[in-house]
């Protein structure tokens, strides 16, 4: 069947075509379904082509893996809670940036046994099936492959022991931020001992306690940045270990030869990247400042805040939004929380009946990762033209009788602007405090996830709605209703 290699590559030449027009229809929230299931048909035909490669072995194996991790993924896709996707996104990085660096083990095992410094491997290989047909020894691989798959494994592991951190962190496994005196000294050290060890690798020196030495340190470096990280950065760092899996996917796709995956890893890298960038655009912040500052600390001396937080009840809430022109409503983790997003958008509708603009305003970080605050307003049938992102929001505020803040802290916090002390100066943020009225749901007078107290609680034109997201939203439908009744 001369003609079966070319079939394979045409199909993986058209995976990669689905992955892009699936990625391209991801950034429009209308098109994102249709743009995931078209990446779901690349990526299954992208498989099924894999397992016709001339010599394959292990077949078997190969489709009891594929069962077992689509019934795994399945599973916990069907009962993850809307709150718990960030770290459901975080674990499921994390294993694509460890089967990239199991990938490069395998790799540097066979190149190892080649050299004579391994007898106990197989002679076959499900990965490189064309490799081991002479005396049961891989081929040489050319420094490129060598090199490539080298820096593809220590980025792969740093991906996924960085991101089973992030995930734990999330899933509030693990405290928020661990620190201690020396760390950056002890993570660039582990670093150059990891970059020391890869170099090693790829100048022939693949012998079996170095290969075990360098993966140790490339997931104890990814287990040592990210353990100092604060919860706050979170969104920025998952969707830079996103890239570093992506990346780690296309080295790895180089050394085997596999168009599929070098196509699909270079899409998702620049993907990441690309968004990566952009968040901490979105922070007024460097990602070295992410990774390696200390977002959360004290930077100084911090502003003192005068006043007092003033409550209100709900049924005067009600009546100050009822009587509004314009309601801005500013969604936070919170909403999230507290499953709120399909009261919100049932007191919103009621607030449109009686003739009020509304629209929802989304900070680029608000929640725990990238578009959070979206999917939850779409789940909840939200149009997706009354969402705004922050630079076409803040313009309004001035002219918003209401802004309704429901569970947002630090977005929406003037210290990012007045304080140079603040952790979060320089922050682009909601300019929420410039509306007219603002009412604050909150489910008491703590600071967020970052640990900053807010001014806006305390100004004069802010009152505070105490209660938990869903009972006060409730709270103010019903009161919204007895108005209209």
């Amino acid at each position: 069947m001369s003609w079966l290699p070319t079939l394979i590559k045409a199909c993986y030449f058209l995976a990669a075509l689905l992955f892009i027009l699936g990625l391209k229809r991801m950034s429009s929230p209308r098109t994102a379904r249709g743009g995931i299931v078209w990446a779901g048909y690349g990526m299954l035909l992208a498989v099924l082509a894999t397992l016709f490669l001339p010599d394959m072995h292990n077949r078997g194996l190969i489709v009891a893996a594929v069962l077992v991790g689509v019934s795994a993924a399945w599973w916990s896709g069907k009962r993850v809670a809307m709150t718990a996707m960030p770290q459901m996104v975080a674990l499921y990085n994390g294993m694509g940036g460890g089967a990239a660096a199991a990938i490069g083990a395998v790799e540097l095992i066979g190149y190892a046994r080649g050299l004579g410094l391994l007898q106990a491997v197989p002679d076959t290989s499900p990965l490189r099936p064309e490799a081991w047909a002479v005396n049961g020894l891989p081929p040489a691989l050319s420094p490129t492959e060598l090199a490539l798959g080298v820096l593809g494994a220590l980025i792969g592991a740093v991906s996924f022991s960085g991101s089973l951190v992030a995930f734990a962190k999330l899933q509030g496994w693990m405290d928020k931020r661990f620190v201690f005196p020396g760390q950056r000294t002890v993570n660039l050290l582990l670093l150059a001992a990891a970059v020391v060890a890869g170099v090693l690798l790829a100048t022939s020196h693949a012998s079996p306690a170095l290969i075990a030495a360098f993966f140790a340190l490339a997931l104890a470096f990814g287990l040592m940045m990210t353990l100092p990280i604060g919860g706050a950065d979170m969104p920025v760092v998952i969707s830079l270990y996103n890239a570093f899996t992506g990346l780690a996917v296309s080295f790895e796709g180089f050394v085997l030869g596999n168009e599929a995956m070098i196509i699909a890893g270079m899409v998702v890298g620049a993907a990441g990247t690309l968004l990566t960038q952009l968040m901490a655009k979105a922070m007024n912040r460097s990602i070295g400042n992410v990774l390696f500052g200390s977002f959360g600390a004290a930077g100084g001396e911090a502003q003192a805040i005068e006043g007092a937080q003033k409550p209100i009840d709900a049924s005067d809430a009600a009546v100050m939004m009822a009587y509004a022109e314009r309601v801005v409503i500013v969604p936070g983790y919170g909403l999230a929380v507290a499953q709120a997003q399909h009261k919100v958008w049932e007191f919103a509708q009621l607030l449109i009946k009686r003739g009020v603009k509304v629209k929802f305003a989304i900070h680029p970080v608000a929640g725990r990762m990238p578009g959070h605050m979206n999917v939850l307003l779409a789940e909840a049938g939200v149009p997706y033209d009354l969402i705004a992102d922050m630079d076409d929001i803040n313009p309004e505020f001035p002219a918003t009788d209401v802004a309704l803040v429901i569970g947002a802290n630090d977005v929406v916090n003037p210290l990012a602007k007045t304080d140079p002390a603040s952790p979060i100066y320089g922050m682009p943020i909601l300019d929420v405090s410039a509306a007219k009225h603002v009412i604050v749901i909150k489910r008491g007078r703590g600071t967020g996830f970052a640990g900053i107290e807010n001014a806006l609680f305390y100004a004069d034109n802010t009152r505070m709605l105490y209660g938990e997201g869903q009972a006060a939203v409730g709270e103010l439908v019903a009161s919204l209703k007895d108005i209209d009744a």
